[in-house]
């Protein structure tokens, strides 16, 4: 029986399917675009892990000049703090006794944490961990700066709130944080710099009224992919969250100049005519995106459709070419929803397989 170590050097058409691919070359020369980016604009890099979910990938993020990662979830942050990264922004709320007690074990353990906040309630229960197990927690305000989400509302309240974190004993006031993804998908350039500058003007303005009143603000993160190459070019930010751009997919290669390096390995498995491809692979394997995977290297698709195990492709012209028992590699139509999905990642380059690495369990999302 092959194992996994046998697949090391093996030509990527040896792996059984489906199977995620991660062109390494694409992704590391990703990750230096990024990293050059934010360098040139004189902001941090704090890259988002929700979508990447390999510690290994976010030590190559931290060896190009990142600063720490960001964890949607307090089970990612574990991962990532197992897999070696000290220096984590949980940009969500924690709620609940047992996951207060896994936040303070994860402190305890030496990793600096940051935990995100938006209520008063939030506040205090963060506080009374801190206190009865003598440790200090780092807190950021998340506002709502238009996403209409989490986050409490810009200027007086999120000053109120970051004074009230401030006089907290066990808490440590670190600055502000939101998220201008109401901004994300906005076609025309010109209005959606107009909505992410009054995002980021709003988080910016609080971060100063916040400065004025006494209060500690050396934080001031926001950004994603979809936003960061006009976010990061604004004054008064500190860091940028964006990290799913490492890979890239066919939702973000709408938004940024970035080549694609996040698919599935497929196999044919049915040529019911001419001008249809059905594959092994349906949304089990690729997800439910925003946006359509694509095929590569397939000429003619006016169509894939998603059931449950299968992909079904649509040509615009017969095709005798592709028999069944080929493989098809199909470009990930949005990496945060297909990376979970799957239990490990294969790294290719030239062609054949160079690393296999273990994804997050699907339990790190509590």
């Amino acid at each position: 029986m092959t194992t996994q170590a046998d697949l090391i050097g093996q030509p990527v058409e040896e792996l059984d399917t489906p199977a995620l691919l991660v062109d390494l070359d694409v992704m590391e020369g990703n990750i230096r675009r990024m990293a050059a980016y934010f360098a040139e604009h004189g902001v941090s890099w704090r890259p988002h892990t929700k979508g990447v979910k390999v510690p290994e990938f976010a030590q190559q993020e931290l060896a190009a000049g990142a600063i720490g990662v960001t964890c949607a979830k307090l089970g990612d942050a574990e991962a990532m703090a197992a897999g070696g990264v000290d220096n984590i922004l949980i940009a969500n709320q924690i709620v609940g006794q047992r996951k207060l007690e896994r936040l303070v074990a994860l402190v305890h353990g030496g990793t600096t944490v940051i935990v995100a906040i938006d209520s008063a309630d939030h506040a205090l229960a963060l506080d009374a961990a801190a206190q009865a197990a003598g440790v200090q927690l780092n807190v950021v305000v998340e506002l709502n700066v238009g996403m209409d989400r989490s986050g409490v509302l810009p200027r007086e309240p999120a000053v109120a709130l970051a004074r009230q974190v401030h006089e907290l004993p066990g808490l440590t006031l670190r600055g502000l944080m939101g998220w201008e993804g109401h901004a994300a998908d906005i076609l025309d350039p010109a209005a959606k710099r107009q909505a992410i500058e009054a995002a980021i003007g709003t988080l910016v303005a609080t971060a100063e009224r916040c400065r004025a009143a006494g209060l500690p603000c050396e934080i001031v993160s926001c950004g994603g992919t979809h936003t960061y190459q006009i976010t990061a070019t604004l004054p008064g930010i500190t860091e940028v969250q964006a990290g799913g751009g490492i890979f890239c997919d066919m939702e973000y290669s709408r938004w940024v100049d970035h080549p694609i390096g996040l698919s599935l390995l497929a196999s044919v498995v049915s040529r019911p005519d001419p001008q249809r491809i059905i594959v092994d692979s349906g949304f089990k394997a690729l997800g439910r995106p925003m946006t359509d995977p694509c095929p590569r290297d397939l000429d003619g698709v006016t169509s894939i459709g998603l059931s449950a195990e299968h992909g079904t492709i649509g040509l615009d012209a017969p095709n005798d070419a592709v028999r069944i028992g080929d493989k098809i590699e199909i470009y990930a139509g949005y990496g945060d929803m297909t990376v979970f999905l799957h239990d490990e990642l294969y790294g290719v380059r030239n062609g054949q397989v160079e690393a296999i690495w273990p994804v997050f369990p699907r339990r790190s999302f509590r």
